[in-house]
């Protein structure tokens, strides 16, 4: 798939994959020198690339394991979406889970971008719904832990 982008600083770094088979691309950060996330806080950080998502598809933005895992950064939000008509800087919102202050270099993966498609739903009322077993049960219903 072609997704064409656009730098926005000339040191920005075109997002990669670490391998062959690697789902999301990953995502690098570009501030002006290092940066420190404090314990609980989140930190809005720059990738300096702007892209042209195809229709139908979005970029979905996740935590890297390895930084969400031995130092505690991973996405405010989860799960970013970058919607296909979107056209301005991605930039990622880092919360640090840990107990200490992080430090984040310009040029560090931050977090990585899966494009996927996405189906769009028309909404419709109805006055019912299908009945099914589990009908409304929710938040642990199907079992224990």
């Amino acid at each position: 798939m072609k997704v064409n982008f656009v730098k926005l600083k000339e040191n920005a770094i075109v997002p990669t994959y670490g391998t062959e088979y690697s789902a999301g691309a990953d995502l690098y950060a570009l501030p002006e020198g290092d940066i420190e996330i404090k314990a609980g806080e989140s930190l809005l950080i720059h990738t300096g690339i702007a892209m042209q998502i195809p229709e139908g598809y979005a970029g979905f933005i996740f935590a890297r394991s390895g930084i969400a895992t031995k130092r505690g950064l991973a996405p405010a939000n989860k799960v970013g979406v970058i919607d296909s008509d979107y056209r301005g800087e991605i930039m990622v919102s880092l919360y640090n889970h840990s107990k200490v202050t992080q430090k984040v270099s310009s040029g560090e993966r931050i977090a990585q971008m899966v494009i996927m498609p996405y189906l769009k739903a028309e909404f419709f009322e109805t006055e019912t719904l299908d009945d099914t077993a589990r009908a409304a049960g929710g938040f642990g219903s199907t079992g224990t832990i």
